[in-house]
């Protein structure tokens, strides 16, 4: 029975920030690797147009930002183009001489050991008779599939678009006009990744599309896939999709904070044991949802399936070396791996400046910090030291706090103003700045607060500008500030790497990394979820009973999460795991002090 077309790697190169994969499947996928795109800021996309038009030496015709539908038609029409170029590049590459060096030994050496199609290409290379090489040859050629084109839509960007009346446009939304864009455009062999949590409105309007429908079983041309922070929210979000008829056909596990951009905390939930429960309860999340599924499709006057489609979970966040890599396969059962921050440092794969990029390489552990950037309110991992940041402390040190609002996309606060503004804006800050003057705040507190409203940053153009810089391509004049957000995993690589020596490193054929004296991605995560818990400690002027409730919860679950940790490493060959018990019997005692205080300040 035919299916999606499968990976052919065990690993994705997830989205990251808006400009940093905005065009990573032209780099990558002609080489079956798959790639994540922000469809968000649309602007950043029409200047990509142009650029690749250009590039292809083919009309551009411009859609200007009045035109009717020039969101979704920007959007539709960028990943035509990529499309093509896409195929065009995978045509080239199975036409190409099997020469040293050349790409097309370069797609089958990347290849994972355990692809089938690399013993073939093995059992090429050993051939001696001329008729048989040929038609191993032949058979190679034609076995070369793409990558998938994924694209991102978070969630929660989702600002209303009004018309010349002041009235919300229907289904005019930012995300949904982007979702419009997806669903609208040529691409098979694709996905939408929904992230940052459930939106009703971006759900429901999902299911006025029949480009998400299966084609037969396990067959989609565009599937949906769910960026989710553990079990639970999968469950909800999966059902609830389930009763339009869309089926999810991927979970993306994303540790809480271990990651780039936006952190989602759990409440001390840790990676081990999320992927635990999705391992012990895959079967019952694909029967719930298909129970729901099914009927919801023969109502709809589609064929009904015997059994469900199959679903996909994968993870990404902190992932550093192959070792991790195989455990999470190994042990965890999940389907695949994300990895994402290494590889802002592989031009082959991301666009990131000149400038940026050397930041990059040279940040050491406390270049990357949770901070308060983001207007939407939720915590971003941010490296230090970026020309954003600089912009940003200038602006304040001139007494002219906040940014020119030219994008718009993270408008929500109505704090002071009827129609939403963007908290990194000037004119917020200004109005809440004057405001906290009038409150007679503790000095602490109103210190605390000032500096919250300060670190706000304009996004929307920080992360969208390393790419037009990059290609020397205008995007917003006179404002030229990059923000980059990695997770905290940048500080273990430091060399720019082409795009083998990161496959390499990941399938554990060379090393790619440079800190030599690197934690586990899961003692990591642990370190950073007890920072997290005593500065949310720190930051309470006046818990209440819950609080200390819910404080007391989140220890509860790390000290869980490390019991699981030492179980886990006795069940499977960890490499370091002398290194990893000594880890987690610091945390251990660290997170036991914390309580200590905790229950000496709630008497």
């Amino acid at each position: 029975m035919q299916t999606q077309t499968p990976s052919i790697h065990s690993f994705h190169i997830p989205v990251m920030g808006i400009a940093y994969t905005i065009d990573s499947p032209i780099k990558v996928a002609h080489f079956g690797i798959n790639s994540v795109i922000s469809i968000i800021e649309d602007n950043l996309i029409e200047v990509m147009r142009k650029h690749y038009y250009q590039q292809t030496e083919d009309t551009y015709t411009p859609i200007d930002i009045k035109e009717e539908h020039s969101r979704s038609r920007r959007i539709t029409d960028y990943l035509n183009l990529m499309q093509r170029i896409v195929n065009s590049k995978i045509e080239n590459l199975k036409s190409s001489a099997f020469e040293t060096g050349s790409d097309i030994v370069k797609y089958f050496e990347m290849l994972p050991e355990t692809s089938s199609l690399k013993e073939k290409y093995h059992e090429w290379i050993s051939l001696f008779d001329s008729e048989e090489k040929q038609k191993a040859e032949k058979f190679l050629r034609e076995s070369m599939l793409p990558g998938a084109i994924e694209v991102n839509i978070m969630t929660k960007v989702d600002k209303e678009q009004l018309d010349e009346n002041k009235q919300p446009i229907e289904n005019g939304s930012d995300a949904v006009t982007a979702l419009k864009g997806y669903a609208d455009c040529e691409l098979s062999n694709s996905a939408v990744v929904l992230s940052a949590g459930m939106n009703p409105r971006l759900y429901n309007y999902m299911e006025e599309f029949t480009a998400f429908d299966a084609y037969e079983w396990g067959g989609f041309h565009k599937k949906v896939i769910i960026k989710v922070s553990d079990y639970r929210s999968a469950l909800i979000q999966g059902k609830y999709l389930a009763k339009k008829g869309i089926w999810v056909s991927e979970f993306r596990i994303e540790s809480g904070l271990n990651c780039g951009g936006h952190v989602f905390a759990t409440q001390g939930l840790l990676m081990g044991p999320i992927l635990q429960e999705f391992k012990e309860k895959k079967q019952e999340l694909q029967n719930s949802i298909f129970e729901l599924y099914n009927p919801a499709i023969i109502a709809k006057g589609q064929t009904g399936f015997s059994h469900p489609h199959p679903i996909k979970i994968t993870v990404q966040g902190g992932i550093g070396t192959s070792e991790e890599d195989l455990l999470l396969q190994n042990y965890y059962g999940v389907d695949g791996t994300g990895w994402g921050t290494p590889f802002l440092l592989c031009p082959e794969a991301t666009t990131v400046d000149e400038n940026t990029l050397d930041l990059l390489a040279k940040s050491k552990e406390n270049d990357v910090v949770r901070s308060k950037a983001s207007p939407l309110g939720v915590e971003f991992n941010y490296l230090k030291g970026t020309t954003a940041e600089k912009e940003r402390l200038g602006r304040i040190e001139n007494e002219k706090p906040g940014s020119p609002c030219t994008e718009k996309l993270l408008e929500s606060n109505t704090e002071f103003t009827k129609t939403p503004i963007c908290t990194a804006s000037r004119k917020y800050q200004k109005l809440k700045l004057e405001q906290l003057k009038t409150l007679d705040l503790p000095e602490v507190e109103y210190t605390q607060q000032v500096e919250d409203v300060l670190s706000k940053e304009c996004l929307c153009v920080g992360l969208s500008n390393a790419a037009p810089i990059s290609y020397e391509a205008p995007f917003l004049k006179k404002l030229t500030a990059v923000t980059i957000c990695p997770g905290p995993n940048i500080v273990n690589f430091s060399k720019i790497s082409s795009l083998q020596e990161m496959t390499n490193h990941i399938y554990g054929r060379s090393d790619a990394m440079q800190n030599l004296n690197r934690t586990s991605m899961f003692v990591t995560e642990l370190k950073l979820y007890i920072d997290f818990l005593k500065k949310e400690i720190q930051r309470s002027y006046n818990a209440s009973p819950r609080d200390f409730k819910n404080w007391k919860k989140f220890s509860e679950n790390l000290l869980d999460g490390i019991e699981h940790y030492r179980e886990m490493a006795t069940n499977y060959v960890i490499k370091n795991r002398i290194q990893l018990e000594e880890d987690l019997k610091e945390a251990q005692h660290e997170i036991l002090l914390v309580r200590e205080n905790l229950l000496e300040t709630a008497k």
